[in-house]
């Protein structure tokens, strides 16, 4: 009986054993996340009709909403246009948050503002007849645990890439967000170039569920060539070349745009 109870503890302690080292990881991983809470991210797309509704819009962020809501706490709005429209632009505006309680509040506390009310009165009151925009298309998005602030590039002439992957279900986006946080896609994508602004995981949006990321480029030429080098990466072959981080098991479908910054867009 007491060899029995002697055998029963052996390989208990040897499972606990086997465990610990799990359960440090863990909890060293939890740590590192808590002292960089992740921000959050408004992504807006304004669909515009005319150069009219664009200046209204251009406007309203430069005089009224980014002023503003730098004195919330939301630092570093970037504002954009198309590189290549068809047509009309499409406007895109990609606004931080440090909390989620922030982006509910945020109307709120900007309708209270006086400066914000005024400076921004041609976008705020524009009349049904003359709308200050065709439609808003927004996502809220939860930055990724391995880049949980946004990284400003340098100031100067510069592209962006937009790029959003879908997945078919919802284990199948995590899975490729854990590609670029614990598989190391993003320590890649900053050592040959790719250099990120922010990743974001899509909370409320459309085509979910999806992750949305902005790259930063000097040129076409410059995009060019640092994808070239992601590709035939060593480290990105051996990730990529992993069953369970396969496209073809976890991406659905790849979306990408090119954008310009306003001369008064914060990134």
């Amino acid at each position: 009986m007491k060899r029995r109870n002697f055998v029963k503890a052996s390989l208990l302690t040897g499972t606990v054993a086997g465990f610990l080292p799990q359960v440090s990881l863990a909890a060293t991983g939890n740590t590192v996340q808590k002292k960089a809470n992740a921000e959050f991210y408004e992504l807006r797309v304004y669909t515009l009709k005319n150069e009219t509704q664009q200046k209204l819009v251009e406007d309203y962020f430069q005089q009224a909403a980014i002023p503003a809501l730098n004195k919330l706490g939301s630092k570093n709005i970037g504002v954009f246009t198309e590189q290549q429209p068809q047509g009309q632009t499409k406007l895109y505006a990609v606004i931080p948050f440090n909390s989620v309680e922030d982006f509910i509040k945020v109307n709120d506390k900007l309708m209270q503002d006086a400066a914000y009310v005024k400076a921004g009165a041609a976008y705020l009151t524009a009349p049904a007849t003359a709308p200050a925009y065709d439609r808003i298309q927004s996502s809220f998005m939860k930055a990724f645990a391995f880049m949980p602030k946004m990284e400003l590039p340098a100031k100067q002439p510069r592209m962006f890439e937009l790029r959003r992957y879908e997945s078919h279900s919802e284990v199948a986006g995590k899975k490729k967000i854990e590609m670029f946080n614990e598989g190391g896609e993003i320590a890649i994508f900053k050592r040959v170039g790719l250099t990120p602004v922010f990743f974001g995981e899509t909370l409320i949006g459309e085509m979910r569920p999806n992750l949305t990321y902005m790259l930063t480029f000097d040129d076409m030429a410059e995009h060019d060539k640092n994808w070239k080098v992601f590709g035939s990466d060593p480290e990105w072959k051996k990730i990529s070349s992993i069953p369970e981080y396969a496209n073809a098991r976890i991406v659905s479908n790849i979306t990408r745009t090119f954008l310009v910054p306003a001369a008064f867009s914060q990134i």
